[in-house]
């Protein structure tokens, strides 16, 4: 099969990898860019725990002044992962959505444990912080990401992409669906997807890109890649 993958390289090197391992024929289109946000550093021991909503989040952070044995909550498996690859110990992962990684605060950690620190690029898809404020908790957020669309390519790209239209494509956040609408459109590629299995991880994510017309749609969480090859 044709996979495309839409995230930036250094977060799907990985699975191209695999994926081509498997004998696919595999693209990389990324429809953003992430830029680090300079951020007034706190202290890091006045929080009890930390709430990692992406990799991202903890790529852009000076990791280096964290007690690795602070309570992190992450939202799903995949930043658990990345989390504890750099030497966090005290790691829980929801199922890969912010409502999951609520009530993963509300039942292991009370809110007179401590301050959380919530860490996150400038656009999110919940107001976590302000759901824990009306539950009682002490929040302070910080971003220290933001996301940059990518709408520009070298005609030859595009191109091969029209000679070639995936079977499955890889989207993994609203702003990446925006980001890939906007390319849809601009190189004329609306009605070329009919085909095409659209993978999407949550609702929000997929309802961007309802207009264009796919074979399929699937939800998934990160981590869940290669089983969704089975399911088509």
């Amino acid at each position: 099969m044709h996979i495309l993958l839409t995230r930036p390289l250094e977060d799907c090197g990985n699975l191209l990898i695999k994926f081509k391992d498997l004998g696919h024929v595999v693209s990389h289109l990324p429809v953003i860019k992430i830029k680090k946000i300079e951020y007034k550093e706190p202290n890091f021991n006045d929080y009890s725990a930390i709430i990692f909503t992406s990799s991202n989040s903890i790529k852009n952070l000076t990791i280096d002044l964290i007690n690795k044995t602070v309570k992190c909550f992450c939202v799903g498996s995949a930043t658990e992962k990345f989390a504890r690859s750099l030497g966090f110990q005290n790691v829980i992962a929801a199922d890969g959505n912010v409502r999951a990684l609520k009530e993963l605060i509300l039942q292991n950690h009370h809110k007179k444990d401590g301050k959380i620190l919530y860490i996150s690029g400038e656009f999110i898809s919940s107001n976590l912080d302000k759901e824990l404020t009306n539950e009682g908790y002490n929040i302070s957020r910080i971003i220290n990401y933001t996301v940059e669309h990518i709408g520009e390519f070298q005609n030859n790209v595009i191109e091969e992409l029209k000679k070639n239209i995936p079977d499955i494509v890889y989207v993994y956040s609203e702003n990446s669906a925006k980001s890939l609408l906007n390319i849809i459109k601009k190189y004329q590629l609306i009605d070329s997807w009919m085909n095409t299995n659209l993978m999407c991880i949550g609702e929000k994510t997929s309802s961007v890109l309802n207009e264009v017309k796919w074979k399929k749609i699937f939800l998934f969480s990160p981590g869940e890649e290669e089983f969704l090859l089975y399911k088509i």
